[in-house]
């Protein structure tokens, strides 16, 4: 899987996710640390990546996309810190990769993570 990381993702949760085996770019990486959610949203989609957000606007851009291949991890923490979010982003791919590559977009709580997978009538 492909990762692209917004600007609320930490560099250390990027780091962790190469150390896994995956690709992933961060937007300052690129130095495009002020590009509009929908041109991210665009880039994730023409790169064959999943968006790793903290935004809640990406909710609503996959939500009016209608694109099937375009996946989304949107993290809805309270805690923040860097090793939470690892520890929540590995439950999550463990448990969520076949959604992902499919498109979907997983919301990351504290507690759980909730999957939509989008349909073929999407």
């Amino acid at each position: 899987m492909r990762f692209l990381a917004d600007m609320g993702v930490g560099q250390r949760v990027v780091e962790w996710l190469r150390t896994e085996g995956y690709d992933v770019v961060h937007l300052r990486e690129e130095g495009l640390q002020r590009l509009p959610n929908g041109e991210i949203f665009k880039k994730a989609i023409a790169e064959g990546r999943i968006v790793l957000t903290f935004d809640l606007d990406f909710g609503e851009i996959v939500a009016s996309s209608g694109s099937r291949r375009a996946s989304v991890i949107l993290f809805r923490l309270h805690n923040t810190r860097t090793p939470y979010v690892i520890a929540r982003l590995r439950k999550v791919l463990q448990n969520s990769n076949q959604a992902l590559e499919q498109g979907a977009i997983v919301v990351v709580e504290e507690s759980r993570h909730r999957t939509r997978r989008f349909s073929h009538e999407d």
